[in-house]
């Protein structure tokens, strides 16, 4: 069986898509699927720009946040049947764990992870596979293998705030708006949206900010300062990636106990410097693994949520593109042009 993907030959180098891919027979415990919809996050961006160090698993495929029907399962496959829907996600899941799989382009060996969704079909480990909740849409349903698990799982998971908290979001793309829309439901007295691009503040609005910060303009830390009377806030998020803004979200947090989560990272090189009296007086500062979600829980819990339409995670979706425009969909994520690019394979919806 033969199938088209984009590939990562060369970090810094466009992914090249190829035809005439030759899938692998399914090890005990993989799944083949037939991917419908599968967004694109800036892990991808930092994977494909070289920014994830050296890569040792060149040549590969990517991509970790999915929508797909199973067409067949392995040796041992125990949880799903073939024409199952699932969502497909990089955060591990019950069921068993395969850590990776080798494709093939003629002679030469193309390699993947657990999950990958950079293609017209992929083979994923059964623990990387979660049932298509009902009532959700294809095309949303990919944005929650990462985007919706990640920012939304920050705030009810690791975060779970109140009424009376303020919290601001650093960074307005598909895990920094998912992050908003959760905390809005909390119904939080003072919630702020700290980005660059005037579309994402204005989406912010509507997702129950009651405050925008553009960062060109302004300075984050000190008009936080003034929003919350010198205190700051409670809780900070930061969903932007770069070294400055999780220095700035840190520096938001009140003494005395506010929280700075950050669930994206710099290059490997860079480094954060903190204050370390701030820590004296109190703050904290703690990473996130994909919003210390269980997909198994989580999953159907946020799903519950997008059907109430407390989570319209449809108006993410600004832009699609087909397989062979993936370099065009990375290029519009890196320069902020979109929230979160969606890949489309089919238009079939359930």
């Amino acid at each position: 069986m033969l199938m088209k993907a984009a590939v990562l030959y060369e970090t810094g180098s466009p992914l090249i898509v190829e035809n005439e891919i030759e899938i692998p027979a399914l090890k005990a415990g993989q799944i083949l699927v037939k991917i419908h919809f599968s967004g694109v996050c800036h892990s991808q961006l930092m994977e494909t720009r070289g920014k994830r160090g050296e890569d040792p698993h060149l040549p590969h495929m990517l991509g970790h946040e999915a929508s797909a029907s199973i067409l067949e399962t392995g040796p041992g496959v125990t949880r799903f049947k073939k024409d199952d829907i699932v969502i497909l996600t990089w955060i591990k899941n019950l069921g068993a764990d395969v850590s990776q799989t080798q494709y093939k382009k003629g002679h030469r060996v193309i390699n993947a992870g657990g999950v990958t969704t950079f293609s017209e079909y992929s083979v994923v480990s059964e623990n990387r596979c979660v049932p298509l909740p009902e009532g959700v849409p294809l095309d949303v349903a990919s944005l929650f293998g990462c985007a919706v698990l990640t920012g939304a799982g920050i705030v009810t998971n690791t975060i779970q705030p109140d009424s009376k908290n303020s919290l601001a979001v650093f960074g307005l793309g598909g895990i920094g708006l998912s992050a908003l829309m959760a905390a809005s439901l909390y119904e939080c007295q003072t919630l702020i949206a700290v980005d660059i691009e005037k579309d994402k503040l204005n989406l912010a609005i509507e997702f129950g900010a009651t405050h925008v910060i553009d960062s060109s303009t302004k300075d984050p830390v000190k008009r936080i300062r003034e929003i919350t009377r010198g205190d700051g806030v409670d809780y900070s998020i930061e969903a932007a990636g770069m070294v400055k803004t999780i220095e700035q979200a840190f520096q938001s947090v009140r003494k005395g106990g506010g929280k700075c989560v950050f669930a994206t990272h710099p290059k490997p090189e860079e480094k954060i410097t903190i204050d370390p009296f701030d820590l004296i007086c109190g703050k904290q500062i703690q990473g996130s693994w994909g919003g210390e979600s269980n997909p198994e829980v989580d999953i159907p819990k946020f799903a519950q949520f997008y059907r109430d339409g407390k989570l319209p995670l449809e108006k993410l979706l600004t832009r699609r593109y087909s397989l062979d425009q993936i370099n065009e969909a990375l290029n519009d994520l890196e320069q902020r042009k979109v929230g979160r690019p969606l890949i489309e394979f089919s238009d079939l919806q359930v």
